[in-house]
């Protein structure tokens, strides 16, 4: 198999500064951008919640789905000044092939190679929920305003900023086809405007979801707005994007074979957090 890059070694990187100077300024992809028209919403799903999927005799954990998650411990018992309590969160609600690649950007955004779950730089708690089948995946997806996994709920609880990484088809969001790009909704206003912005200066096709209600992420019981400021923000990759993301797309191997334009997104995305 391709050997795992290392972040330091092969990411394709922005510089920082060019980066964070371009925040405030917003840059979205005008020719994309007018074609964006809004569509039905996701269309009713199997399940109506986690709790629903855990409670199905008929799937089993570790062969149908999985779950995975990172909380990191905080500790300051000095008398000096208080060090920096961990609360941001990354979801992907949708992992595994449901919607292909949010587990790999999942990890990465965290903090964590996909690959070897090394970290270069500030990590972040996470979570995730994979379907984990050779094939129709799709059933097992649950709206993230249905989303009830307990960790998931806890995490999010818990936390200042909340990202989630979600795919969707163009089709869906109402974009010609072959359109890479990142549509950006959630409640997090000012995320969401750093987000923007800092993908419209890495050359990323950025826009916003608010005209696109199936992909806005703007009700408060989507998990990645139940945080402590009742907001995040909801990344939805057109699958384009995410297959210029791996070399060898499929769930074994999408890990180990990360592409430029993966750590690009990656790279666009942690400086966006504050």
């Amino acid at each position: 198999g391709a050997r795992a890059e290392t972040m330091e070694g092969k990411m394709t990187r922005l510089r920082r500064r060019a980066v964070l100077s371009a925040l405030g300024v917003a840059v979205v992809a005008p020719a994309v951008a007018a074609s964006l028209r809004p569509t039905r919403a996701y269309a009713a799903d199997l399940y109506p919640s986690n709790t629903a999927v855990y409670a199905d005799p008929a799937l089993a954990e570790g062969t149908d789905y999985g779950r995975r998650y990172r909380r990191h411990g905080a500790l300051d018992d000095s008398d000096g000044a208080a060090v920096a309590f961990p609360d941001t969160v990354v979801l992907a609600p949708h992992g595994g092939g449901i919607e292909p690649g949010t587990s790999e950007l999942c990890l990465a955004v965290a903090g964590y190679h996909p690959a070897t779950a090394v970290t270069d730089g500030p990590s972040y708690d996470y979570w995730m929920f994979e379907g984990l089948r050779a094939s129709n995946n799709g059933a097992l997806h649950v709206t993230s305003t249905h989303c009830d996994d307990p960790v998931a709920l806890a995490l999010a609880a818990g936390a200042r900023r909340a990202v989630s990484l979600h795919g969707c088809g163009t089709a869906e969001v109402g974009l010609p086809d072959g359109t890479a790009a990142v549509l950006v909704g959630g409640r997090d206003a000012t995320l969401r405007q750093r987000l923007l912005d800092g993908d419209a200066a890495a050359g990323i096709a950025a826009l916003d979801a608010a005209t696109v209600p199936a992909v806005a992420g703007e009700d408060p019981a989507n998990i990645v707005n139940r945080t402590l400021t009742a907001g995040g923000a909801q990344l939805e990759l057109t699958t384009p994007l995410r297959a210029a993301m791996f070399g060898t797309n499929t769930r074994s191997q999408r890990r180990y074979t990360t592409t430029a334009s993966f750590w690009l997104f990656v790279e666009a995305t942690r400086l966006a957090l504050p």
